[in-house]
């Protein structure tokens, strides 16, 4: 795979599975576009892909909830590149809570998770369509396995897998593919920023990589290599699919749902 003179944005690009999409895009020679909102661990990230590749990413520090920061994201990307080639939605937040929690959690993490993929969809789909490019976006398995104390960050996903299958549809017929990464747990530090301590988010990724088939985690590199196989000519056939990487957790309900409805 080669994505020489290839554009690339990824947000949520300053650390976890991002960094990992940001930095595999830059080792295939991508020109990169990296979003965040951590300025200082976005310049770790930039330093890393220039020294893969050689060149010089662009970093944007912007919240993709906000409106005014997706403009820009769109409108900096081509002020400096000229064109966008690929898409990736990855930038996304995580609150434990439950239905009769506060329906706050629910507008928070929609903002970020499904509204903000939406909007910026919509800026980078003229761009996409010039250069018959594409878009994936990183979902999760809880789109469709249901994790108490999650309700709200379950159903984002879930709409983020269907804005992936209708802009499938919508977007085919002018050349541009839209495909999404559905990883189950992965050793990131998700958890942690959610509010869990570091002993909470070992214990819970530990209980996890039990729970599943495979016995382990994927890593954020696991996820990323689906994300640039996607984003590249050899997935020219495939759009409006959801790629599950969960080390088999989808096959069953394991004791990760016991464990969560303790803590």
């Amino acid at each position: 795979m080669d994505f020489e003179d290839k554009v690339v944005i990824v947000t949520g690009g300053s650390s976890g599975i991002g960094a990992a999409c940001a930095l595999s895009f830059a080792k295939l020679s991508a020109k990169l576009t990296i979003v965040g909102r951590n300025v200082e661990k976005l310049k770790q990230v930039h330093d890393l892909c220039e020294e893969a590749s050689g060149k010089k990413p662009l970093i944007i520090v912007a919240d993709i909830s906000k409106e005014e920061d997706n403009i820009r994201i769109i409108q900096e990307t081509i002020d400096f590149y000229g064109k966008i080639d690929v898409l990736v939605n990855n930038a996304g937040m995580l609150l434990m809570a439950g239905l009769m929690d506060n329906i706050s959690n629910y507008d928070r993490i929609s903002a970020t998770n499904v509204r903000g993929p939406y909007f910026l969809t919509q800026l980078a789909v003229p761009y996409l369509i010039e250069t018959k490019g594409n878009i994936v976006n990183v979902s999760s398995v809880v789109s469709s396995v249901p994790i108490p104390n999650m309700m709200p960050y379950c159903m984002s996903k879930a709409a983020l897998d269907m804005l992936t299958k209708c802009a499938a549809m919508e977007l085919a017929s002018k050349g541009v593919r839209v495909n999404s990464v559905n990883p189950g747990p992965v050793a990131t530090n998700l958890f942690k920023t959610a509010g869990a301590t570091e002993d909470q988010n070992k214990i819970m990724f530990d209980v996890m990589a039990a729970a599943t088939p495979l016995k382990k985690m994927a890593m954020s590199e696991d996820i990323a290599n689906i994300v640039v196989f996607l984003a590249s000519d050899r997935a020219s056939c495939i759009t409006g699919s959801n790629h599950i990487v969960d080390c088999g957790l989808h096959l069953g309900e394991g004791n990760i749902k016991d464990f969560l409805l303790l803590n």
